[in-house]
């Protein structure tokens, strides 16, 4: 019986802390998904360039409103941070494409 609720306390366990780092983090305290504030390697800025218009317009409104609450030192009003069980990894399936495309480039390079 034990062995059941050990994978269950070790997921709630899991979910607790990657909430509590998500908060701690504080990008969500500007409206910013975890996507927004990736490091912006070769690899993400080509992901970046293959998102749609309408995530790419949405992104740099995000951006854009951060850099001016930022600048006044303040955090968006608690109703409009970005939520944990929000979020949306939008970049992540472009970003995996061009990982697997670059990859795939640099082996067939070794080749010749």
């Amino acid at each position: 019986m034990a062995v059941s609720k050990a994978p269950a306390f070790l997921s709630q366990l899991r979910l607790t802390l990657g909430r509590m780092a998500y908060n701690a983090s504080g990008f969500n305290k500007y409206g910013l998904m975890h996507d927004d504030v990736l490091y912006e390697t070769p690899d993400v800025e080509e992901a970046i360039r293959r998102l749609p218009t309408k995530l790419v317009d949405e992104r740099n409104y995000r951006i854009l409103r951060a850099l001016q609450y930022s600048g006044l030192k303040k955090y968006l009003p608690k109703n409009e941070w970005t939520k944990y069980e929000e979020d949306v990894r939008y970049l992540q399936p472009y970003l995996e494409e061009v990982i697997r495309e670059r990859k795939e480039k640099e082996s067939w390079e070794k080749m010749f």
